[in-house]
């Protein structure tokens, strides 16, 4: 396996602990009593679009990358950071929406688990817009092509399980607030 794909893959797999842990404290903590329930911000089913839209987009790329179909790869590549910006922007809205109806980081452990699951989901999706803006320059100085396209699955990869991980604790949180 290429070396830095196994790096990846355990950055994803530590990813998948941390979330295990929180998801459990979670459910513990819930477990004990004296919990609150909290309306969802109405973004966040927004949100659960854009970032299938963008899982998408990103499919697009890879797929147009192999056919060396440069110009729809560029595109669906700038769709996808778009799209990534815009979930980032839904999560922020989101959380201010909270504040509008009293729920703080600091109060309520409800309240704080949401900030906690949404917001370091937030920081690694900044990552991965990141690790997008990067590939995005690579494929306009045409180093991402159907000979070259290691770091564009990587990328990939990295974007769907982050599209899976939001749908996830969407689902989590819809299910057990």
């Amino acid at each position: 396996m290429d070396p830095k794909k196994f790096i990846l893959w355990l950055f994803i797999v530590s990813i998948i602990m941390l979330f295990g842990a929180f998801t459990s404290a979670y459910m513990v903590k819930k477990a004990s009593g004296d919990w609150l329930s909290i309306a969802l911000p109405g973004i966040f089913y927004f949100n659960t679009v854009v970032i299938l839209l963008s899982s998408a987009s990103m499919h697009i790329a890879v797929m147009s990358t192999k056919k060396n179909n440069l110009k729809l790869t560029r595109i669906a590549l700038v769709i996808t950071s778009i799209l990534g910006l815009t979930f980032l922007a839904g999560q922020y809205s989101g959380w201010q929406d909270l504040v509008r109806n009293n729920v703080f980081f600091v109060g309520h452990p409800s309240g704080s688990f949401i900030y906690v699951l949404t917001g370091v989901h937030g920081i690694h999706l900044v990552s991965g817009v990141i690790f997008l803006f990067i590939i995005v320059a690579a494929a306009f100085r045409f180093k991402v092509h159907s000979k070259s396209q290691r770091w564009i699955q990587m990328c990939a990869t990295y974007w769907h399980f982050l599209d899976a991980l939001w749908l996830y604790l969407f689902i989590f949180l819809l299910l057990n607030n």
